[in-house]
């Protein structure tokens, strides 16, 4: 069950205090897809999960309005030089004043500008993505995946940018996020490299073979 309440935020960019909604849920989730999204009821809380400050455009998860949070000169200039500008000509102080998506690439450029981990920056644009689908925008969704995917790609290339137990399932989830967007090519050969990620051939054993389903048998991928 979606569960909905309003939260008092301050923007520590520019200081205004807004209201938005906060989503949760309750119950069990169902199984995931073949993205990772929980196919569950809850899900349409997905857009509550980040916020929009009304006057600048600043944007994020809860955390990243909480009052120890510091905002570099080069960070501020670009909210306001890029994020603000999308605004409403008149500010409005209405709860939902972005879609899901909107709010997922501010929140993915903010955290970009922040230098935040490439892993961090690849599952918001990858919600992003996720919003999109429930929006009907197919291009911007096949965009947002791409953006996730080269994230994603670049959190494999860093040392510490993914924990060794989860390297097969990123590079799983890279291979799905080209296979959505119509990159067979590319799909082809993230599942491929799948199997040479693996540090736990017992408990990673489904990870390979969802990848060999997925590269094998495209004519019955999996949703």
């Amino acid at each position: 069950m979606t569960t909905l309440q309003q939260i008092k935020l301050r923007c520590p960019v520019c200081e205004t205090h807004f209201a938005s909604l906060a989503g949760g849920t309750s119950g069990t989730a169902r199984v995931r897809r073949s993205d990772f999204r929980d196919d569950s009821p809850g899900r349409s809380t997905l857009p509550y999960l980040v916020h929009v400050c009304v006057c600048c455009g600043y944007a994020g998860p809860v955390e990243q309005f909480d009052p120890s949070v510091e905002i570099t000169p080069d960070v501020r200039e670009r909210v306001w030089s890029e994020l603000a500008p999308r605004l409403p000509e008149v500010p409005s102080m209405l709860l939902l004043p972005h879609a899901g998506s909107e709010k997922y690439e501010a929140a993915a450029k903010v955290a970009e500008w922040q230098q935040a981990d490439a892993r961090y920056v690849a599952e918001l644009w990858l919600r992003a993505a996720w919003c999109c689908e429930d929006e009907c925008d197919t291009e911007a969704e096949r965009y947002f995946r791409r953006k996730a995917a080269w994230s994603f790609d670049q959190a494999l290339d860093s040392y510490d940018g993914i924990e060794p137990g989860e390297r097969a399932a990123i590079a799983y989830l890279v291979g799905e996020l080209w296979r959505r967007i119509g990159d067979d090519a590319q799909a082809a050969e993230w599942f491929a490299r799948v199997p040479y990620e693996v540090v736990d051939e017992t408990s990673q054993e489904y990870i390979v073979a969802v990848a060999r389903r997925q590269a094998e048998e495209p004519e019955e991928w999996l949703p």
